[in-house]
């Protein structure tokens, strides 16, 4: 099971992230735009590009993915941090990172060789 401190290691180092509270959990934020945070020891929620991205990893992956009625409608999902390794946590968060980065951003990072 990945831990707090490997998603704090994650996500930390994605360019421009810094940690914030966010609902009194960790939250991890890309110019001052919430990607990620600890919804508890044993959850967390990234952001996707759509509902229809989450329903597919939902579908996909239900042991790893899910959500709750509060998050109903809205580009997130829920990750079971029990079901995912470290290289898997890591492009989770990358990829909701991708989605909330300013666009200039995005492209400075993967103009890097």
């Amino acid at each position: 099971m990945v831990t707090e401190h490997d998603v704090r290691r994650s996500a930390l180092a994605l360019p421009a992230t810094t940690e914030k509270p966010s609902y009194g959990t960790p939250g991890f934020r890309v110019r001052d735009k919430l990607f990620a945070r600890l919804r508890d020891p044993e959850t967390l929620v990234v952001f996707v590009a759509d509902v229809s991205e989450k329903q597919a990893l939902i579908e996909s992956a239900p042991d790893r993915y899910f959500t709750t009625p509060h998050y109903d409608g809205y580009a997130s999902v829920l990750v079971h941090l029990s079901e995912i390794d470290e290289d898997e946590l890591a492009d989770v968060l990358l990829e909701s990172w991708r989605v909330r980065a300013p666009a200039r951003l995005v492209a400075e990072f993967d103009a890097e060789p």
